[in-house]
């Protein structure tokens, strides 16, 4: 045991805090238990680390990080590392790669109820294991989603330049002065490009060239071992979901016909309806809907977009559509606070409120001008005028 000691002041020391994403101070890290959802390399690991050495250095030695995935725990049982830990004094447990750990949802509830001094977090890659544990975790666990990089987020790891975040009200309201600001420091544009082709997971930094191979490995992963063993998704069908994929990258965005997919892909259209539900729970697709709230798994998306630009350029680099780029990218940034619903006239209607048309610098407001708190976001636009905005600032968001 003493060897996972050394091990998490190891990985502790060497920990970088230059640079740390702006979810560390939306946690609340007083509660008991805390799960932090996210895909895999979207950096939980890097943000546990973060916290224990800029939080916790006074208390090292009652602190412990390890990941479920070591070998240790083929023949130990997370109960007795806590046992051993919480005797000894320990009072803050990390524990990263949850699901990678037969029954962890149940020992974890079990811990909260038997160790009420112990504070733990816990990180899973695997998004349908995080779902499928609700039940045992209801009422104690405060769970939060870790997206990817942020546009801003992404400037800040190239430049070391850190700007502040924006609602998406002050963006409204004050998109000039906001813009001018950011400018007067860097060119958004310089970095808007490379940001949507391999900006969104924290691990492009390690090899760029190899970054599409690796992403694409990763979904790979989620759709040939996580789909069929946690939803009962049939192998025969794995290959044709990929396929789907592509048509989604492919798209001007990706208008669903349920009848002709289901056709031409063999597969019946309830079936094909919940797996397209799936590859939204997996954060491959982002699926919109005309209605809010009660939506069923069988229900038609009118749209589906990939979740974010980088799945794009890893599964279809030399055919992607410009069009696709833009709503994708402006998808992406506004739902991880925001609700994104489809609008007749508009590209989104976002908190049942505001509508969006998506374009070019030159997209003018005319499709919009019977529509009430309607605004264009707008690629290739250095700073925006009136109600049109330059697309890459919504990247401000969070």
């Amino acid at each position: 045991m003493e060897d996972l000691f050394e091990k998490y002041r190891q990985k502790v020391n060497y920990t970088s805090t230059t640079f740390v994403r702006s979810i560390m101070n939306d946690i609340n890290w007083n509660s008991r238990l805390i799960g932090i959802k996210g895909v895999r390399g979207i950096g939980k690991t890097t943000l546990l680390l973060q916290y224990i050495k800029l939080n916790l250095s006074h208390e090292l030695e009652n602190t412990l990080y390890v990941s479920l995935d070591n070998i240790w725990f083929s023949n130990h049982s997370l109960i007795e590392l806590v046992d051993y830990f919480v005797k000894r004094g320990g009072k803050y447990l990390f524990l990263d790669e949850v699901h990678k750990y037969p029954n962890w949802s149940q020992e974890l509830k079990n811990i909260y109820d038997d160790f009420p001094l112990l504070k733990v977090v816990f990180t899973g890659s695997s998004l349908l294991e995080i779902l499928n544990a609700r039940a045992d975790l209801s009422r104690r666990a405060r769970i939060y989603l870790m997206q990817g990089l942020s546009f801003r987020e992404y400037i800040n790891m190239e430049t070391g330049i850190e700007f502040e975040r924006f609602t998406l009200n002050e963006i409204l309201e004050n998109q000039t002065q906001i813009a001018n600001n950011i400018i007067t420091k860097i060119k958004p544009l310089h970095y808007f490009d490379s940001y949507l082709k391999l900006g969104y997971y924290p691990f492009y930094k390690e090899n760029p060239e190899l970054y599409h191979s690796a992403l694409k490995d990763v979904i790979n992963m989620v759709l040939e071992i996580e789909l069929p063993l946690l939803r009962g998704v049939d192998l025969s069908y794995v290959f044709k979901i990929k396929q789907l994929l592509v048509i989604i990258a492919e798209s001007v965005p990706f208008v669903p016909n349920v009848s002709k997919l289901s056709e031409k892909m063999g597969i019946n259209r309830s079936t094909l309806l919940l797996y397209i539900h799936y590859l939204d729970e997996i954060e491959l697709t982002a699926n919109l809907y005309k209605q809010s709230g009660g939506i069923s798994k069988l229900q038609k998306p009118v749209k589906i977009f990939l979740d974010n630009t980088n799945l794009m350029f890893a599964l279809t680099p030399k055919q992607t559509n410009l069009g696709n780029i833009r709503e994708t990218f402006f998808a992406n940034q506004l739902s991880y606070q925001h609700q994104l619903m489809y609008v007749e006239h508009g590209d989104f209607l976002v908190d049942e409120h505001f509508v969006f048309e998506i374009g070019g610098k030159n997209k003018n407001t005319k499709q919009l001008k019977n529509t009430d708190n309607a605004f264009v976001a707008a690629d290739n636009l250095e700073i925006g005028f009136n109600k049109t905005i330059p697309l890459w600032l919504f990247g401000f968001l969070y």
